[in-house]
């Protein structure tokens, strides 16, 4: 699997409604199961993004599908990086010659 981290701000509509946020991390949790996917971590974060998480994915398009169901709903903003283990990192520097 693949890992990703996303990271999500609160629309204004989000925040209007942010006491309904947990439901929708449940919610959000069962889609991305249902994917084939699975949540790793989760964090709220004071800064520039609201939360925070880490996620695993079969591939990149259930990950950008994953993102586009989240942003329809209109809760919340998000972006996602794909992320590298630390053997794929050495593998891919020592790839450099």
């Amino acid at each position: 699997m693949t890992t990703y981290i996303i990271l999500v701000q609160w629309t204004d509509q989000g925040m209007r409604r942010v006491k309904d946020s947990p439901s929708r991390l449940d919610r959000a949790k069962t889609a991305l199961t249902e994917m084939g996917g699975q949540f790793k971590s989760f964090y709220m974060t004071f800064g520039e993004y609201d939360l925070v998480a880490v996620y695993e994915a079969p591939d990149d398009a259930v990950a950008a599908r994953f993102s586009l169901m989240l942003g329809m709903l209109g809760d919340v903003r998000t972006r996602t990086l794909k992320a590298f283990p630390e053997q794929a990192y050495r593998e891919i520097i020592n790839s450099l010659g």
